[in-house]
């Protein structure tokens, strides 16, 4: 299924997993932040730069290895991963294939190599599934664009050098989308948001007063922001849905560990056959779910190279994105349900790893679009392409 080169990085997030995660997700949980040294470490390792190209120096891989990547990472902790996907996925994607030339050397470089990382600022307080609600805006003023509103729910938030940011170019739903660096006069990050699960990732809500960014900040056409943030949904879903996965097969593995060691009545729970039945149908939704997310990333790579998204109906691009992300994100919401019922008592307790799996697990059903937007999506493809007979 997957090739030797695919491997190595798989086994290579898998070890990084173990050696520089695992041993610390409680505390970065507790403190609700990730250590600086450690996004030393991921850019060290390439993972910064899977989908950045070798010319600006990254890896350059392929799609499937990047949501191996982003797999293993939520094995050990999701606001890593989360923090890494976006990072790659939607950014470093649309930069490197709509942003200018003179763009795509000042900042995929730069983002290879961790020096900054990068961020998706399109939602807003009224503007969250319609973003054809925004309402920041950019006008021009000679050479430059001058940006003015507010963003919500900006992963990356404090840490982040440059961001993707959506505004009203024209008419009220004619978007447009700007790299803007976080350091420029007029960029302010509002408040750190308080969340259920990923607690260690940073989710801010930013101010944009009269922030002033040249011509070719420009990503893309101008009044295709639209077009552009449903284009960039695609990876950005397919990179939760390997968060999803990720944190499914990391509820089975301590469910796994914890009835083979924990005793009732004089045998391990693992001897029950309620027990064996509830690892079973989780093991059996998780390996699912991995199938249709990578399935979907093989058919986003096809696009990524050059070919034509040939799909109709469900068999669309964005459809199967869409339901891979569905799929993995109920998924893992219910193998982390079940290993906290496995755990019985302890599994309610912040002592032990399912309950911060499932307070994670339950954000993949709401970031990159809810279950319910998904299941439009899906539908939509679904009726059009049997509209036009297909």
């Amino acid at each position: 299924m997957f090739n030797e080169e695919q491997l190595e990085i798989r086994d290579l997030a898998r070890d990084f997993v173990m050696g520089e995660i695992r041993p610390h997700v409680e505390a970065w949980d507790a403190a609700a932040d990730l250590p600086d040294a450690l996004f030393e470490k991921l850019a060290e390792t390439g993972f910064l730069g899977v989908l950045v190209p070798e010319e600006h120096g990254g890896l350059g891989l392929d799609f499937t290895t990047f949501l191996l990547v982003i797999e293993e990472l939520a094995r050990g902790d999701a606001s890593v991963a989360l923090s890494v996907a976006i990072h790659n996925g939607p950014v470093a994607w649309l930069l490197s294939k709509y942003a200018s030339p003179e763009q795509q050397a000042h900042w995929l470089p730069r983002m290879a190599s961790g020096e900054v990382l990068g961020a998706f600022a399109l939602s807003e307080a009224s503007a969250g599934s319609d973003s054809g609600a925004v309402e920041t805006t950019a006008r021009r003023d000679g050479d430059d664009w001058v940006i003015d509103g507010r963003k919500a729910w900006v992963t990356n938030g404090q840490r982040a050098g440059v961001a993707l940011v959506w505004a009203r170019t024209g008419s009220p739903r004619e978007l447009s989308c700007f790299a803007v660096p976080c350091d420029a006069e007029g960029w302010q990050v509002e408040r750190r948001v308080t969340t259920m699960g990923v607690r260690a990732s940073q989710t801010v809500d930013v101010a944009l007063n009269g922030v002033r960014v040249p011509g070719n900040a420009l990503v893309g056409d101008l009044g295709r922001g639209q077009a552009h943030a449903l284009e960039a949904l695609v990876p950005g879903r397919l990179g939760i849905a390997a968060l999803a996965v990720g944190i499914g097969r990391a509820a089975l593995e301590y469910a796994v560990g914890y009835v083979r060691e924990r005793e009732q009545f004089s045998r391990p729970l693992s001897q029950f056959g309620a027990t064996q039945a509830k690892l079973a149908e989780m093991a059996a939704r998780v390996s699912g779910a991995r199938a249709a997310m990578h399935e979907a990333g093989r058919r986003m790579e096809l696009v990524r190279q050059g070919h034509a998204d040939e799909g109709q109906g469900a068999e669309s691009l964005a459809a199967r994105a869409a339901g891979a992300k569905l799929l993995a994100s109920q998924t893992a919401m219910y193998a982390a349900d079940e290993a906290v019922q496995l755990y019985g008592g302890y599994g309610y307790m912040r002592d032990y790893p399912v309950e911060r799996l499932m307070r994670d697990a339950k954000g993949t059903e709401i970031f990159e679009g809810t279950s319910e937007v998904l299941k439009v999506v899906i539908a939509r493809s679904i009726l059009e392409a049997a509209e036009q007979g297909h």
